[in-house]
């Protein structure tokens, strides 16, 4: 299995850092027919994007980014190329794991890799990140065991990590409610004094929702420090974006009162630059942003999802060959930043992290029966007792008959 086309191993925190561009977006148009595939011939009116990694791997300068990028090191480089690789493989894993029965569901982060890991390794220690259910990669940085994210989906917790251990909140099933609790969370830091910084992860689909549009307004009247990072991949299950905005996302911000910017999502120099950008101005008191990642779902919405029945293989092949992971392969080849040696220890890895996941989900006990009933008040109530009590009656019931 090649590396570029699969990937996942143990966490590590990188200190990548700083980049920008600004590039012409490449346009998709989008046909009336819902199963017909959209071109991808640019548009006059399409908005630029900050680009700093072109699909043919070749850097570009941005004046304006460019100084987030500046101190990044080829070590950092190929920490983040192994980052990508190493976050689709365990991602494949688990798509492999839904089909073989051992997940009951997955959503895939499959293309979207840069607009992850770039955002999160942007982020410092002690900054809180809220994510969805797809941000495998952002777990990633923020060093979480990979395997820790299977437990929900194998229907044996609710998350398999403490949050404050990684200030990495348990996944968010409920779409979009996430954003307020960032946007709650950033106004208490503020008014706790603390210069950290919080992000909040959605999709194009959310940003539909009233709950970002609420956590927008309350970010924006609070100065909360709180970064929005909407990746954009273009179908909210089976909705085209056209059919939920008639203007770019990232321009939603404005009508805030804060700013927006749209980066090149399969360009994790430039998610790197600009969220490096966007958190150190929620740091400093200057409040939310609005990052929009412009990126692909390669992928279904999730392992219940058949996306051909509302999309063509020609845009999934375009988008195919601005690939994160290539990008960033041929810009170390061409830089003479890695060997065939990296990419064959990378693979090596890859292939073990795959390993070591199949043998831990599989290998994960059922839940406690009666665990359901635990912590649901702080001091214990009536009620719960009388319902674990009619639960413990109901299980024993199945004991009788199988004695009998």
């Amino acid at each position: 299995m090649s590396v570029d086309s699969s990937a996942a191993g143990s966490p590590r925190r990188s200190a990548a850092g700083k980049a920008g561009t600004t590039g012409s977006k490449t346009g998709t148009k989008r046909t009336t027919s819902r199963t017909t595939s959209r071109t991808t011939t640019k548009k006059s009116t399409d908005p630029e994007l900050v680009q700093l990694l072109t699909p043919e791997g070749k850097r570009v300068k941005n004046a304006e980014y460019d100084a987030y990028v500046a101190g990044i090191t080829p070590d950092d480089l190929r920490g983040l190329y192994r980052d990508m690789v190493l976050t689709r493989r365990f991602d494949a894993e688990a798509t492999a794991l839904q089909r073989q029965g051992e997940l009951g569901l997955w959503a895939s982060l499959l293309g979207q890799e840069a607009a992850q890991i770039g955002s999160g390794r942007a982020t410092r220690e002690d900054d809180y990140v809220f994510p969805t259910y797809r941000e495998h990669g952002v777990a990633w940085c923020r060093g979480v065991d990979p395997t820790n994210l299977l437990g929900m989906f194998r229907g044996v917790n609710h998350g398999g990590w403490d949050p404050n251990s990684n200030n990495f909140h348990l996944y968010t099933i409920v779409i979009g409610s996430q954003t307020l609790h960032a946007t709650g969370y950033a106004m208490g830091i503020a008014k706790d004094g603390a210069d950290s910084a919080v992000i909040a992860y959605f999709g194009d689909g959310a940003s539909s929702q009233g709950d970002v549009a609420e956590s927008f307004t309350f970010s924006a009247v609070y100065n909360a420090p709180v970064v929005f990072f909407c990746q954009n991949n273009q179908w909210a299950i089976s909705e085209p974006t056209e059919k939920q905005t008639r203007v770019p996302l990232y321009q939603r911000a404005q009508g805030y009162g804060f700013p927006g910017v749209r980066v090149d999502g399969n360009d994790v120099l430039a998610c790197l630059a600009v969220t490096k950008w966007a958190l150190e101005r929620a740091r400093s008191g200057e409040g939310p942003t609005l990052v929009e990642a412009y990126t692909y779902r390669m992928g279904a919405h999730t392992t219940s999802d058949d996306p051909s029945r509302y999309r063509g293989d020609e845009e999934r092949l375009a988008w195919e060959a601005k690939d994160p992971i290539l990008r960033l392969r041929r810009y170390l080849e061409a830089s003479n930043h890695a060997d065939e040696g990296f990419f064959a220890e990378l693979e090596a890895e890859s292939e073990a992290l795959g390993r070591r996941v199949r043998e831990v989900v599989r290998a994960m006990p059922d839940p406690d029966n009666f665990a359901v009933f635990e912590n649901v008040y702080a001091d214990g109530h009536a009620l719960v007792d009388e319902e674990r009590a009619q639960f413990a009656a109901y299980q024993a019931s199945f004991a009788d008959v199988e004695g009998a």
